[in-house]
């Protein structure tokens, strides 16, 4: 699949996971790529890296998009260097620490939420202006089947994911006379630093490759799995796609 040329994508949470296989793909497709991340400068400098060598412009910026005046500023940085953002991805995500509500800090419960829920809240309020005047526009949410389940021991997790949606689906209402299409990619468990530490969580597993023999098709999803599923949302395609969730669970 491709045909992003011309086109640019703002990849939160893109240096590390499942956002830097997304911002790869998304490149590889003829994008152009704005990689945010929080702290490993290093880790966003070799996927920069990674995306010039195809040809491709690429740029990372540093942000915490959990706080209003810093996804400002990333916004405004992305559209000094590269114009308008047609394709935003919140990927950008948190662990919970597995506690059931009751044990739960109220200050675990207050960051999952600001990551995974107020978030792409700020980011799509931030880039949308510019978005509207483009030919296309694009919002991905990288959310969860957490939310099929709500397993316990998870609960900022399943909030924070269950927020997400339903912004992506109001968005998909509200913007669609702009030409912009919301929609939603849930991934399962997969294999992350995140994914890790989720199936430590929340299956008791310390090594979430443990869980291959009882997964779909005898492997856990994989980053370019998720990365395959947004490319196809945003691409020629998916053009009549929009305010639609596809989770990625093998089925299982």
């Amino acid at each position: 699949m491709s045909g992003l040329e011309g086109r640019v994508a703002l990849v939160t949470g893109g240096g590390r996971g499942i956002g830097r296989a997304i911002a790869l793909r998304l490149a590889a497709d003829g994008a152009d790529v704005a990689v945010n991340y929080r702290r490993d400068a290093d880790a966003a400098a070799e996927v920069v890296a990674q995306i010039e060598a195809m040809g491709r412009r690429a740029r990372a910026y540093a942000a915490s998009v959990d706080r209003f005046e810093e996804c400002e500023a990333l916004v405004r940085a992305v559209e000094a260097d590269f114009g308008a953002v047609d394709i935003l991805v919140n990927n950008a995500g948190i662990a919970s620490r597995g506690q059931s509500v009751a044990d739960t800090d109220p200050g675990e419960l207050e960051r999952v939420l600001r990551t995974h829920a107020m978030a792409p809240h700020f980011m799509a309020k931030l880039v949308l202006p510019k978005m509207r005047t483009r030919p296309r526009g694009d919002i991905v949410m990288i959310s969860s089947v957490a939310t099929l389940y709500h397993a316990p021991n998870g609960a900022p997790y399943n909030m924070g994911k269950a927020a997400m949606d339903a912004l992506a689906w109001t968005l998909a209402k509200e913007e669609r006379r702009h030409n912009v299409r919301t929609n939603i990619v849930a991934p399962g468990l997969t294999v992350t630093d995140m994914g890790e530490r989720l199936a430590r969580a929340t299956r008791g597993v310390a090594d979430i490759h443990d869980l291959a023999a009882q997964s779909p098709f005898g492997r856990v999803s994989t980053p370019e799995d998720v990365a395959a599923a947004v490319a196809f949302f945003v691409s020629a395609d998916a053009d009549y796609v929009n305010g639609q969730r596809v989770c990625l669970h093998g089925g299982g």
